[in-house]
């Protein structure tokens, strides 16, 4: 059987590293294009995808400079894109999936389906909502949009506030700090997880939008807990004063049958396990 060609753009984002670990190796050939071979920003990066790609390949967009905080930011992931559309033919393509985010949707205090509202409420997920929309037109049918909540893992990048940053700081020696009383409630999803329903998304006959969740809510100070009674002798977990609205109304959850349905999964391992592996493993 002859191997199937996934080009991965971003390969060294936190996802994009993870899914190339993930890939059969013996189905599968990973190209990984990272900055310092291809720099999406320049138009010469057109020139080198023409002479990449090739007919029949799976095409996986994960790069991006995020998170979005400002229109500079945001002008410069649309220019990306770009210069990725112009680039890769739409003809050669078997499959194009893109890494967006759920910060496309409005905030809700309903359980969120991919028929939710799509209104982003920042500059982050106004890119990706960009982002998809230009997709639409160059790829059509030959698009898999996928959303992923919150993610938590060893070696983020970003450190975020949640899991990450919990364990980093204790780690560390330091305290947790929580926003207000920690009380807002999300839906955390754990990188092996996501890596692996990526992988399985890239070269099945899956097409359209899809949200990467458990479908389970946790605050932050439920986690914070966990952490910190992962140490000897745990810490004060200290509390700042909000100065601005919770995010997202205080409530992100997710439902996820669509994503059970057409990769037939069960159940995701408690965010606690998942956690105390991590923690174990630094």
């Amino acid at each position: 059987m002859k191997k199937k060609r996934v080009i991965l753009l971003g390969s060294d984002g936190f996802v994009a590293s993870h899914v190339a670990r993930t890939l059969d190796r013996k189905k599968i050939i990973p190209i990984k294009l990272n900055k310092r071979f291809l720099d999406l920003t320049k138009q010469s990066s057109v020139i080198k995808l023409k002479k990449i790609i090739k007919k029949g390949d799976y095409i996986f967009f994960a790069a991006a400079k995020a998170p979005v905080k400002n229109m500079q930011m945001l002008i410069y992931n649309l220019n990306m894109l770009n210069n990725v559309s112009s680039g890769i033919d739409f003809n050669k393509v078997k499959k194009f999936v893109y890494l967006s985010s759920d910060a496309v949707y409005a905030d809700t205090k309903k359980k969120i389906t991919e028929k939710s509202l799509i209104s982003p409420s920042g500059y982050h997920g106004l890119m990706h909502y960009l982002r998809e929309i230009y997709l639409k037109e160059f790829y059509k049918n030959k698009l898999c949009i996928i959303r992923p909540t919150l993610i938590y893992g060893a070696n983020d990048p970003h450190g975020g506030y949640g899991p990450n940053k919990f364990i980093r700081d204790i780690k560390n020696g330091k305290n947790i700090t929580l926003f207000g009383k920690g009380e807002e409630k999300r839906d955390h999803i754990f990188i092996g997880d996501v890596s692996n329903i990526i992988k399985r998304l890239i070269t099945n006959n899956f097409f359209g939008a899809i949200n990467i969740a458990t479908g389970k809510i946790t605050s932050f100070y439920d986690l914070s807990l966990k952490v910190n009674q992962l140490i000897e002798n745990p810490k004060k977990i200290k509390f700042l004063k909000r100065k601005t609205p919770m995010p997202h109304l205080g409530y992100r959850a997710f439902n996820i049958k669509k994503l059970k349905k057409i990769l037939n999964i069960k159940n995701f391992n408690s965010i606690f396990k998942n956690i105390e592996e991590q923690f174990n493993s630094y």
